[in-house]
């Protein structure tokens, strides 16, 4: 049987996949594994509960509180705001659970569910599957007192605002920013966090109805802010996913700015403020090349791992280090949030165009992408990839040709009978021509 929780949460068609019974049962069974942890020993347990403005998060609201506070839990109920916003929240007031429901980037359509730890952090895979094992057991009903009470949580959003606005190493006075907040979560909370750091501000997808969520607007859909920033002659646009845990930004030009030059950025910014732990960044296998070569430029260690935040965070902690993200836009500054946050992220990006008087397209020019192709290979064999001689002879052969001048990744999608061939390259032509090469041969060798 497949496992419920994926890498980021649980997650589905709300009212097929994600139910209001799976939401109380969920609750239930984490209020339980988390008890019998001792987490809750000695007090009253409090959880903070949020939601993105998809309509869907109304019922599954309902039905998180409804469970919590069956099992003993107090719920402050923090309304809509982004993930990021939760976790400092359930950080920031001592609670014991924080619960989110969103889908992120997903359509309308979809939601999910995803737990925070008392501190703000994701909750590790073991205790997930203890939720999972315990869900739809017999537990012990509280009576009386011991039932878990509701409460609003009064003041979130400025709580939230001025602890970003706390993180900014410089001011944005006199700088223009178009914000595309996906009409979901960060709608109120990105133009307020902006406008008070002294930006001058145009305003696009802030308006959620609850349907229109991610709908032709946010980091996804970068077409109306590219725009809308050439229209309104801005410095610079930052557009947010659904729960704007990422962030995109495009410059004056219009021209996208994606999460690697927006690291590579952050990374230069922190080394000059003395904030980069170690001088060093955390990114995924799949960031660009030219990432890479640009901060070992710049002296600035890069370390890999796993497509993921919550590896890339595991690694940060591990390793003691402040700074890391994905190329998607999932930025985590370690000093000021425990996941990654899309307002902070746009903010310290335009902190460092106000502070340094140089353009975004400048401040992007200090690495070059090198052309990157990926080409889905379905209905293979994925866990012979690894091991498949000609498939790794025909990997060493596109290697030796690249010679040093790009690179090759094969990866095994995790749902699915796939294979991602990835190629980088000094020109598309020469990336799409091994791709396709190595494409063919991993259909001849590993088709089912």
């Amino acid at each position: 049987m497949a496992r419920l929780f994926g890498t980021d949460g649980v997650r589905g068609l709300a009212n097929r996949d994600v139910t209001a019974e799976l939401a109380l049962d969920l609750s239930v069974a984490a209020a339980h594994v988390l008890a019998e942890a001792g987490a809750f020993e000695g007090h009253r347990p409090r959880a903070v509960l949020g939601r993105d403005p998809r309509a869907s998060g109304e019922f599954l609201a309902a039905a998180v509180t409804a469970g919590l506070l069956s099992a003993g839990v107090d719920v402050l109920d923090a309304g809509v705001l982004p993930t990021p916003a939760i976790a400092f929240l359930t950080a920031d007031s001592d609670a014991d659970l924080g619960v989110m429901l969103s889908a992120s980037h997903n359509a309308m359509p979809d939601n999910g569910i995803k737990f925070f730890a008392r501190g703000g952090h994701k909750l590790p895979d073991d205790v997930e599957d203890a939720i999972e094992a315990r869900m739809r057991e017999p537990w012990d009903r509280p009576t009386g007192a011991r039932v878990g009470r509701l409460r609003t949580f009064e003041g979130g959003t400025e709580r939230y605002v001025e602890h970003l606005l706390s993180a900014l190493p410089h001011r944005l006075d006199g700088l223009r920013v178009v914000i595309d907040a996906a009409h979901g979560a960060a709608s109120e909370v990105s133009p307020e966090a902006f406008r008070r750091a002294g930006a001058d501000i145009v305003v696009i997808g802030g308006e959620p109805d609850g349907l229109n969520i991610n709908d032709g607007y946010g980091s996804t859909h970068l077409d109306n802010l590219r725009k809308a920033v050439v229209e309104h002659g801005a410095d610079l646009g930052v557009a947010h996913d659904g729960d704007a845990d990422r962030c995109l930004a495009v410059d004056a030009r219009g021209e996208v700015v994606d999460g690697d030059q927006i690291m590579a950025i952050l990374s230069l910014a922190m080394r000059d403020h003395g904030t980069l732990a170690q001088d060093t960044l955390v990114t995924t296998v799949m960031s660009n090349l030219g990432m890479f070569q640009a901060l070992e430029r710049e002296g600035i260690t890069v370390k890999q791992t796993a497509v993921g935040d919550r590896y890339v965070l595991e690694e940060m902690k591990a390793s003691k280090l402040s700074l890391g993200g994905e190329q998607s836009g999932h930025v985590i500054a370690l000093d000021h949030g425990t996941t990654g946050d899309g307002v902070l992220t746009g903010l310290l990006l335009a902190s460092r165009v106000a502070e340094t008087g140089r353009s975004l397209q400048d401040l992007a020019s200090v690495m070059t992408r090198l052309p990157q192709v990926m080409i889905n290979v379905k209905g293979v064999d994925k866990n012979r990839v690894d091991d498949h001689e000609d498939v790794q002879a025909e990997v060493r052969a596109v290697e030796a040709e690249l010679a040093g001048t790009g690179r090759v990744l094969l990866r095994k999608s995790g749902t699915e009978p796939v294979v991602r061939v990835m190629v980088e390259a000094d020109n598309e032509d020469r990336a799409t021509e091994a791709a396709e090469r190595l494409a063919a041969v991993v259909e001849k060798h590993l088709a089912l």
